[in-house]
């Protein structure tokens, strides 16, 4: 807001001075309390009381459910002071406040205070309560304060926009995973601390039992570095990355590994060893890589495909890649994914190939070619996840606005996708090899142990999926 632009009445806080206040006034706020209330209220005071956050042990501890969302409701309080009675300039001097019921998400509090006494040259006592949707009272007590002198009218701040991140997403996913054996693991060439750290990571989480191919003497000095005892795990002799790869193909062909984990060897390597026919790891698939990314504030998880394997996909490749990609999606029990198919513009255009492609991937669907999704393209970023961009083009279809999978042209834009949701957006990204007889990990130094495990998870998912197949 510049010099120029009058400042309405409605965008003013303006106080009662303490010569103006009188015994009864009264002032209120309503409000509806929501989880990301709670959650802000645990993070600015560094208070993680599972009080505050678990609704499961709220229900077991109702006191502390009192005390815990009660706190919430006295900050209300406070924020009637200073904003409208007395206002701004109000100095608080002392509370008592009983919190006297339960305060649920969702329910809607109306906060008042309305003045008791006045005494002195500015002190004021004044009656406190909060009152649900219900009309029952769940605070009430006194408050006083220092009523300001003099008049004050200033410009309603607006307040930061605060997101919050969280990724309950994974959390579910590994759990889910989790149940059931855990799957034998090969993990090629894990001869760096990080390598053995997911490997370690994914097995305390139930979901793998790490099968550890390279030199034992490589091997066991990372986890010395990395201050994890792997007296428990399997370790296979290999001499380099190359035979440690090899060896983990032999594994899987023999069916005595049943995921395949990158360790501390390049993913060209690795990629090598599984792509060579005379190694028996490929399907009739074209072989896809799928990032799962959990995306704060967006209604579902994204899988974008292919953001690492494949440079410059031809049609039928491309066929593969959201076939892949939906076979994840089923894993992931995600019943009927909507597949977008992306491309700069939401029309065909002779001369953009990536809006042919998504013409020919759409009538594909319609001929069975591609099964188990609706499929729609070519629809631009936009349009494919925010249903009011959708709704701006006037595109009429079950797909835009609401994709789970999205299918980038080449992976110039899938890597850039990938990265500019991780780094900007704040989201997490976990990764898989599709396509070969087993899913394959690729880790990265990159990944935050959240993301590695959530990795395993769904390589795992796709295992058990895919077992009764090979």
């Amino acid at each position: 807001m510049d010099a120029k632009t009058p400042i309405h009445a409605d965008e003013m806080i303006e106080n009662r001075t303490f010569a103006e206040i009188a015994i009864g006034e009264s002032a209120s706020i309503s409000r509806k309390l929501t989880a990301d209330d709670i959650a802000l209220f645990a993070a600015v005071s560094g208070d993680l009381n599972p009080a505050h956050l678990d609704p499961n042990y709220a229900a077991r501890d109702l006191f502390h459910h009192v005390i815990a969302h009660g706190m919430w409701s006295g900050s209300l309080i406070s924020a009637v002071l200073g904003t409208k009675l007395p206002g701004p300039g109000t100095i608080y001097l002392r509370q008592d406040m009983r919190f006297l019921r339960p305060v649920a998400i969702g329910d809607v509090i109306t906060a008042s205070v309305a003045v008791r006494e006045k005494s002195g040259r500015d002190h004021l006592v004044l009656d406190c309560h909060c009152i649900n949707q219900n009309g029952e009272e769940v605070l009430a007590g006194t408050a006083e304060v220092k009523a300001p002198l003099e008049k004050v009218s200033v410009p309603r701040l607006e307040l930061p926009e605060i997101r919050l991140t969280r990724h309950g997403r994974f959390r579910d996913l590994v759990t889910r995973a989790a149940i059931g054996a855990a799957l034998r693991t090969a993990i090629v060439y894990p001869c760096d601390a990080l390598s053995i750290e997911a490997a370690f990571e994914a097995s305390e989480a139930g979901l793998i039992t790490p099968l550890l191919i390279g030199p034992r003497d490589k091997i066991e000095a990372a986890a010395a570095e990395a201050a994890i005892d792997i007296a428990a795990m399997t370790v296979i002799p290999a001499s380099g990355p190359r035979e440690a790869a090899e060896t983990a193909c032999l594994m899987v062909r023999e069916g005595k590994a049943d995921i395949l984990m990158k360790g501390a060897l390049h993913t060209d390597e690795l990629m090598h060893a599984v792509v060579d026919p005379a190694h028996g790891m490929q399907t009739a698939r074209r072989i896809s890589h799928v990032y799962m990314m959990d995306v704060p504030g967006h209604d579902r998880p994204l899988l974008i495909t292919d953001a690492a394997i494949n440079i410059a996909p031809t049609l039928e490749e491309k066929r593969d890649i959201v076939q892949n990609a939906i076979d994840l999606a089923h894993s992931m029990e995600i019943a009927s994914p909507k597949v977008a198919i992306l491309s700069a513009v939401e029309t065909i255009n002779p001369k953009l190939r990536s809006t042919l492609d998504a013409a020919a991937l759409c009538k594909m669907t319609d001929r069975g070619q591609i099964t188990g999704a609706e499929v729609d393209g070519p629809l631009a970023f936009d349009n494919a996840v925010d249903v009011d961009a959708a709704r701006e083009k006037h595109i009429v279809s079950t797909v835009a606005g609401r994709a789970d999978i999205l299918v980038v042209p080449d992976l110039e834009a899938g890597n850039m996708l990938a990265k500019q949701l991780t780094f900007l957006a704040g989201a997490d990204a976990a990764g898989v090899v599709l396509g070969a007889r087993v899913p394959i990990i690729l880790t990265s130094r990159a990944d935050s142990a959240r993301t590695r495990i959530a990795s395993a998870a769904v390589a795992a998912l796709l295992a058990r999926r895919q077992a009764p197949s090979r």
